[in-house]
């Protein structure tokens, strides 16, 4: 959980919604961080509660209902909307327009002094519903006669942002991209960082009336060059042709076969790029001291802090918001795909992490040994380091040992193992293990996680996962089996 800051009732109230969203998530974090006084709203906040600081008030509510509405916004001297209904059915132009009308009287009523927005970048006549819809929340919200300072955004680009991770999916799947004409539509694409920072300053910028602030990153750029431009730095060779009968409707159904994922959002999304969404007004950069950073450094950020981000991240829960969905070949988080499995069993934490602990070396993987030596063979042939490594100490571990093919990235006794695999792949691979404890008993999980590079990664993973499926479940039961056995030598 996040570390407290002593709290300051002087200090104006912030009201944000939208906090267990993308952008709102990360907003959420830098308010912290200052120690503003902070409420969020959200539907379900036994969610939301573990990822904020005590000081952060969280209460249950929806824009939809206008009772939760009133008691959110008591005393609230600025409000954040941050809510988006892109991904429900075809109502949600007309829930965006209610929850907006619902917010603004709201506000309206409980005095609220400013509400701070975020909508997309547009101009002319013939934008789509999507960005037709956002703009209108934008002047539902300013009618209120609260004044309203208003973002409009381009693409996003940052780990998780939707326009971002449709691009990825794109880019990995297909080493040959059949590109329509509208990929040559300009775009000021902008980092999240740069997003969040407009909207942090925006609780404290002088004005006297609404307005209404363009913003991009510092590249003006076609939606192809940013697609080479994520290969490039993924390394990954991708021939872009281009097929000029492929009209965005086309393309859209075309995105729900290759990444069925992003379907129901996606469609919404690309029919809203035939245009381009270029800053044409550039008052934020006199409002604001803020120079946003360009396309590069912006793909660059995302793709390091991904990492740092996924390794803080508990793997096991990233796939928890989708529901109990049967895993056929594992789920995806990011780039990742993540396969994991756990177990109950009657041992202490401490039981259970020592045979987790002295894993591989002398000590094997507990089960179908030969098929291990095999891989490591196998990656001796293609110039890895194989098997022949080993371990420094048979029973305990540290962050940088090595562990046969593996590298312990990280090791907390009696709680947490993670490996970083070193053998020759198409990609990057990791295998964590977890111990949580459970009444008398504990938990064990143990998670594998893949970062493909390109098809040849995507193959190599789903053609092996039925091999991995068995070695995975085996290792899972050998471990229990172990850790129920060392239980009871240590009761006896």
């Amino acid at each position: 959980m996040p570390t407290a800051r002593p709290e300051h009732p002087d200090r104006p109230l912030l009201l944000l919604t939208g906090a267990s969203g993308y952008v709102g998530g990360r907003l959420l974090k830098v308010l912290e961080e200052q120690g503003r006084r902070l409420r969020c709203l959200c539907r379900r906040p036994e969610f939301l509660k573990s990822r904020t600081v005590p000081t952060t008030e969280v209460l249950a509510g929806d824009v939809l209902d206008p009772a939760s509405l009133r008691q959110a916004l008591a005393g609230v001297h600025t409000a954040y909307y941050l809510v988006h209904s892109l991904a429900s059915d075809w109502r949600f132009e007309e829930q965006e327009y209610e929850a907006a009308r619902n917010f603004a009287e709201a506000a309206r009523e409980a005095g609220v002094r400013r509400i701070i927005y975020l909508g997309g970048l547009g101009r002319g006549p013939a934008l789509s519903p999507h960005l037709r819809s956002r703009q209108e929340v934008g002047r539902l919200l300013r009618e209120s006669g609260v004044l309203t300072i208003e973002f409009r955004a381009s693409i996003i680009i940052g780990s998780g942002s939707l326009s971002f991770e449709l691009i990825r999916a794109l880019v990995e799947k297909l080493p040959v991209m059949i590109t329509p004409r509208w990929t040559r539509s300009r775009a000021q694409p902008i980092a999240i960082e740069d997003v969040v920072q407009y909207l942090v300053a925006a609780a404290d910028l002088e004005c006297s009336r609404s307005e209404v602030f363009e913003i991009g990153g510092r590249d003006v750029v076609s939606y192809s060059e940013l697609m080479q431009e994520y290969a490039r730095q993924r390394k990954l060779r991708r021939w872009v042709i281009e097929a000029p009968v492929l009209t965005p409707r086309l393309s859209s159904l075309w995105l729900g076969l290759v990444t069925p994922v992003y379907a129901r959002v996606g469609r919404k999304l690309i029919d809203g790029v035939r245009h381009d969404t270029v800053v044409s007004d550039p008052a934020a950069l006199s409002r604001f001291a803020l120079r946003p950073r360009g396309m590069q450094e912006a793909i660059a950020r995302a793709l390091s802090n991904e990492d740092h981000e996924f390794a803080t991240t508990r793997w096991s829960d990233a796939l928890s918001s989708r529901g109990p969905t049967k895993s056929r070949g594992g789920g995806t988080f990011g780039t990742r795909i993540v396969d994991s499995r756990a177990i109950r069993v009657a041992a202490t934490p401490e039981a259970a992490f020592g045979p987790i602990e002295r894993i591989g070396g002398r000590t094997g993987w507990y089960y179908a040994g030969f098929l291990w030596r095999v891989r490591g063979w196998i990656d001796l042939l293609v110039g890895g380091v194989g098997l022949r490594r080993g371990r420094r100490d048979p029973h305990r571990l540290a962050p940088g040992d090595a562990v046969d093919f593996w590298r312990v990235e990280a090791c907390e006794r009696p709680r947490l193992l993670r490996l970083a695999a070193e053998m020759r792949l198409p990609g990057r691979a990791w295998l964590q293990f977890e111990v949580d404890p459970d009444g008398p008993h504990c938990i064990i999980r143990q998670t594998a996680v893949f970062d493909p590079r390109g098809l040849g990664g995507l193959v190599y993973w789903y053609g092996l996962y039925p091999l991995h499926a068995v070695i995975f479940k085996g290792l899972l039961r050998r471990l229990a089996s172990a850790a129920t056995a060392a239980s009871s030598a240590r009761s006896s």
